[in-house]
């Protein structure tokens, strides 16, 4: 059985990627809605495809690949909503009892209603509502997905169906999102340093066991990546700004197209005792970009609008 990538990862993983690739937007839209953050979303999808990675070989149909990254991608994001502590209340116990579905299934032009309303709901309505209204699954395939029986799908149905109708506004950006000010101090600092390319400066903001991950290339400790070489190398002209990502605060590669600098992909970079630990480039996940609610980006020359 193949281990974790941990470091840069080898061209077997990499094949393995390259088999997966026509699942990988729908995974990360399945569990940008189930966690209610793009971001969070890719992380979790970047798990799912690692523990998919290592345990390959216990897969007996080939043909059966999709629901089962759907149902690891479940697992996860379930997991994740039990480790924080701001969807507590919202992971009551559910009653599996077969219930009468109180509103119809979505049509095609509800659907995109339905995913930015979808984080209203509970864990398990939420999951349910997504795998048979937005992504087509059976009850029958949405119960094994999610662990439960068909009654108590149709029960979950009714439910977050219910309550969807009943809603009449979107989901606010949480407060847990707002940086301190030294936050913001060191965030743009190191916007400033990456630009010059003063990569020695960068360390400098960074903890000595801080940790990196590059989509699809790395992941593991900073200083035993070639993560600031590759932007030095990068030949197109390129910039970093800052902006926020469903009401988040992240940094943003931009890259110059004619007159105008385009967003290509975020960099999510957290603070721990005034020393950045962790940073996470996006750079393989356009689909985060993609019909993402961005805000003003801020550029050393000032705002843009993109």
């Amino acid at each position: 059985m193949p281990e974790r990538p941990i470091g840069l990862f080898d061209a077997q993983y990499r094949a393995f990627l390259e088999t997966v690739s026509d699942a990988r937007a729908q995974l990360h839209r399945y569990c940008a809605r189930m966690t209610g953050s793009r971001l969070d979303g890719e992380d979790l999808m970047q798990e799912t495809l690692f523990e998919a990675y290592t345990k390959i070989e216990t897969l007996d149909d080939g043909c059966r690949l999709k629901p089962w990254l759907f149902r690891i991608a479940h697992n996860r994001c379930i997991d994740f909503l039990r480790r924080r502590d701001a969807r507590k209340r919202a992971e009551g116990a559910y009653s599996d009892d077969i219930g009468m579905v109180a509103r119809e299934p979505a049509t095609t032009n509800s659907r995109h209603a339905i995913e930015r309303l979808v984080g209203h709901l509970p864990p398990k309505e939420r999951a349910c509502v997504l795998l048979k209204d937005v992504f087509d699954y059976s009850l029958e395939e949405t119960a094994e997905l999610v662990d439960s029986t068909v009654g108590g799908v149709k029960s979950a149905l009714s439910r977050g169906r219910a309550k969807l109708a009943d809603l009449t506004v979107e989901p606010t950006p949480s407060s847990s999102y707002l940086l301190s000010p030294d936050s913001e101090r060191l965030l743009q600092r190191y916007i400033e340093l990456f630009n010059s390319h003063d990569w020695d400066g960068v360390r400098s903001l960074t903890s000595a066991d801080a940790r990196l991950r590059v989509s699809d290339c790395f992941d593991g400790l900073l200083r035993n990546s070639p993560y600031f070489a590759e932007y030095q190398r990068n030949p197109e002209t390129w910039t970093m700004g800052s902006g926020s990502i469903d009401g988040e605060p992240v940094l943003l590669l931009l890259f110059q197209q004619g007159n105008q600098w385009r967003i290509a992909w975020p960099v999510r970079v957290h603070v721990t005792d005034g020393l950045i630990d962790r940073i996470e480039d996006y750079d393989a996940g356009p689909w985060i970009i993609e019909d993402a609610s961005l805000s003003h980006v801020k550029l050393s020359s000032g705002s843009v609008v993109l």
